[in-house]
């Protein structure tokens, strides 16, 4: 399930780990969510496949522990709930090898509460946890009185020829009818428990089957991996779970920037339920002659500038290297006067050491927004009147000439260079063509121009979303759509309004009584067109 739902020890003991014996191969739905797990782990450990010990892991563990290495073995869930870790701390004790047994969430009790089903609500004293794959469960004990039943492989075959006998929700329901169990008992079924992929069928005993069948046709497949649940915390209701119900839930949303750019917004955007993507559309390069630069730092330092105003977090980044290169802090800056564009502007900035001094009105956060609030330049109040700008090679004019306007003189420099990323693999470009993405946010106009040059148009069923009204403009320039615009320019005001947009889809399609679908889940259409 979600890797976020590591606990804190465990990922102490990752972070510590030599060698690393991952989980066992999950099929490619779930290989991609036990990928960050690993990012606790130092960059020079080891991690073995267990596909690569034949049936002897436990015995490759317990020979990496004896060499000396610290060795963490993972498994889904809690080691000693649906796995067997208690084998491996057999296999230490017998060979005097120290172990450690971290507790884990598992599926049992992790996944009814992403459902929004609890195991023992009001009356219910008891909770039933049984492998489904068993042969000889008591189903009639099982079946009897009020206590809550979670099985875990519900759909598991039995039998000798158990691979070739299909999956087993059928039988499990008739199972339970027959054993004293109400056709009509509310019981779910979860799918991909915890993740964005989450699906739940709520239903009947009687009906499970069927609607079973039902949302396999809408596409969702439901079968494998599974928990079923039954008890007096199964409501019958349709509604879904606070998980599901995310307004941007199993969205898949484009972000056109690198995964450093990005960080703070896909984790507002995983917030709101979605499944961001970053695709670099840029590769920010050092400047191809440096001096420009330096006469700039030496100006700053030699108090050549009354102001220095940073367009973009690049710029604030680009200008601190440079000072660290020197051997310089945020100390150069005392007596200059300094201005940002933008929230993560202004607050790289302040990782820097700086608090702004002049910001434009969080409506309209833009160069032409900050020549708005620019003072003019007076000879009577202001001792120096040069303004220091950085920024990149590509940037529009707007800034130099309204702070040219107001009187003051521009040192116009070039602090990064901006060049189109490499095209991203074939999938994702084929994604973007075809509506597998169901959303696309756009923050820059480079942005626009470069993930459109590189992998092509947006399919018209995707949501755009712009920072913007000048990265909007661009989009527009380009034959897109525009569905959703920031109301300040901020990523984070744009992954809000995303989820706003995202909600009243839901909201509208409940109300006509339709299927709450994804953007990409939607009938494809032709290519999209300016509206």
């Amino acid at each position: 399930g979600d890797a976020e739902l590591l606990t804190l020890r465990g990922a102490a003991a990752l972070a510590k780990a030599d060698v690393v014996i991952n989980l066992r191969e999950p099929g490619p739905e779930l290989a991609k969510y036990r990928e960050p797990l690993l990012r606790h782990c130092p960059d020079d450990v080891a991690v073995i496949d267990p596909a690569e010990c034949g049936g002897e892991i436990d015995d490759v563990a317990v020979g990496h522990a004896r060499e000396g290495k610290r060795v963490v073995r993972l498994y889904s869930g809690d080691p000693l709930l649906g796995c067997r870790g208690a084998e491996l701390a057999a296999a230490c004790r017998r060979s005097g090898v120290e172990y450690e047994i971290v507790p884990g969430l598992s599926a049992a009790t992790a996944v009814p509460a992403f459902a929004g089903v609890p195991l023992l609500p009001e009356d219910v004293s008891e909770a039933r946890i049984v492998d489904g794959s068993d042969p000889g469960l008591d189903w009639e004990r099982l079946a009897h009185g009020d206590a809550s039943l979670v099985v875990m492989f519900p759909d598991a075959p039995q039998g000798a020829d158990a691979r070739h006998s299909g999956p087993g929700f059928d039988r499990l329901c008739k199972t339970l009818i027959a054993a004293g169990k109400p056709a009509g008992t509310p019981v779910a079924v979860v799918r991909m428990g915890s993740t964005t992929e989450q699906t739940t069928v709520t239903s009947t005993l009687q009906r499970l089957p069927a609607d079973l069948k039902a949302a396999d046709a809408k596409g969702h497949n439901v079968t494998t991996p599974a928990l079923f649940l039954m008890g007096k915390g199964v409501t019958g209701e349709k509604e879904p779970s606070w998980f599901e119900g995310r307004p941007l839930f199993g969205w898949r949303v484009l972000v056109p920037r690198t995964k450093e750019q990005a960080a703070g917004l896909s984790d507002q955007l995983y917030g709101s339920g979605a499944v961001p993507e970053s695709v670099p559309t840029i590769s920010v390069e050092p400047p191809r002659t440096p001096q420009q630069m330096e006469r700039a730092v030496r100006g700053l330092v030699t108090g050549r500038y009354q102001w220095v105003a940073f367009t973009s977090v690049n710029a604030v980044k680009a200008i601190r290297e440079r000072f660290e290169e020197y051997g310089l802090d945020a100390r150069a800056f005392a007596g200059v006067k300094v201005a940002a564009v933008g929230d993560q502007t202004a607050a790289a900035l302040r990782e820097f050491g700086i608090r702004p001094d002049l910001a434009p009105p969080p409506e309209q956060q833009s160069g032409a927004g900050l020549v708005e609030v620019w003072p003019p330049y007076d000879a009577e109040l202001d001792p120096i009147e040069r303004v220091l700008l950085p920024r990149a090679d590509i940037a529009t004019e707007t800034l130099s000439a309204g702070l040219t306007d107001l009187g003051w003189e521009v040192d116009d420099v070039t602090a990064y260079r901006t060049v189109r990323a490499a095209p991203p693999p074939a999938p994702v470009r084929e994604a973007i063509k075809g509506g597998g993405f169901d959303a696309v946010l756009f923050t820059s106009s480079s942005t626009v121009r470069n993930l459109v040059g590189i992998a092509g148009k947006p399919h018209n069923t995707t949501v755009i979303g712009v920072i913007g009204p000048e990265t909007a403009k661009t989009a527009q320039e380009f034959g897109l759509r525009v569905d959703v615009t920031a109301p300040k320019a901020s990523v984070s005001a744009l992954a809000e309004a995303l989820a706003e947009y995202g909600a009243a889809q839901r909201a509208e399609a409940v109300a006509a009584g339709k299927p709450a679908l994804k953007p990409s889940q939607k009938r494809r259409g032709r290519r999209r067109k300016t509206v």
